[in-house]
């Protein structure tokens, strides 16, 4: 039988995992937002 605690304990995170989550935190991703904002943006400098 599996001694869970036991595992637990014994459990390390992966250092690739680690290295893939500050990788992915790091990346600066533009979203639909990020668009619409910089579309207004270049708008409302067009009309001033």
């Amino acid at each position: 039988m599996i001694n869970f605690e036991e595992e637990i304990e014994r459990f390390k995170p992966s250092l690739e995992i680690e290295e893939v989550e500050d990788a992915v935190m790091n990346m600066d991703l533009t979203d639909m937002t990020d668009i619409l904002m910089k579309m207004i943006e270049e708008t409302q400098e067009r009309e001033e």
